[in-house]
């Protein structure tokens, strides 16, 4: 029996994506909460800055939706949440990344953007699943031929449900990339798709008070 986890609140979105090609030091903006802007300069671990704070030479001039401006080096500059996948951490032998470092939002949630079949996702880890979970209207929009997939019995928070259990190619956060993972699409409507232990499994977590790391085993 396969158990999903479906969570009623929900904070604010963050996003990771790969250091945009900037002016050093090398910005990317993750997300943003409010006034606030969670930046990762030259790698380091997301670091939220409200308007008028400056951290590692980088100023938070303004947030606007998703963007914010910043001044670096004297000069003004332009960031775009989501302009490209980052992982925190980059493998340091042989191809692709090992390491991923994610900030929890206000709710204390994990919500990374990234892609299944080199389609864009936005992800929530939840541990509770036993494997990733997608929703049918998900799964149809990245075209995923969930329909050939087992038929399954699933748990949910709303009561028993039946689902269809698939496996995806490639699921990836910035440029940690792990193949052949199992899922589950469930009727169940989801804002997010739950990053379960099929992907989670495959990694050594450590949990330090607002960030989350998971370093790839295998």
């Amino acid at each position: 029996m396969i158990r999903l986890h479906t969570l009623l609140s929900w904070g604010a979105l963050l996003a990771t994506a790969p250091p945009l090609m900037a002016q050093t030091p090398s910005l990317a903006l993750t997300g943003v909460s409010g006034d606030r802007a969670l930046l990762v300069i030259n790698g380091a671990p997301p670091k939220f800055l409200s308007a008028g704070q400056t951290h590692n030479g980088v100023k938070l001039l303004s947030v606007s939706g998703d963007t914010v401006a910043v001044e670096v080096n004297g000069q003004r500059q332009s960031l775009e949440v989501g302009a490209a996948p980052v992982s925190v951490g980059r493998s340091t032998a042989g191809p692709g990344g090992q390491r991923i470092v994610l900030t929890a939002d206000p709710s204390g949630h994990f919500v990374p953007d990234g892609q299944i079949n080199g389609k864009s996702v936005k992800f929530m880890v939840d541990t509770g699943a036993t494997t990733i979970a997608i929703s049918a209207v998900e799964a149809k929009r990245i075209n995923l031929a969930y329909e050939q997939g087992k038929r399954v019995q699933m748990v949910t928070a709303n009561g028993p449900s039946t689902g269809y259990l698939i496996r995806l190619q490639s699921v990836r956060i910035g440029d940690v990339v792990a193949y052949d993972v199992d899922a589950v699409v469930s009727p169940v409507p989801m804002p997010f798709v739950l990053l379960g232990n099929s992907f989670l499994n495959r990694f050594q977590m450590q949990k330090t008070n607002d960030q989350l790391t998971l370093e790839k085993r295998f």
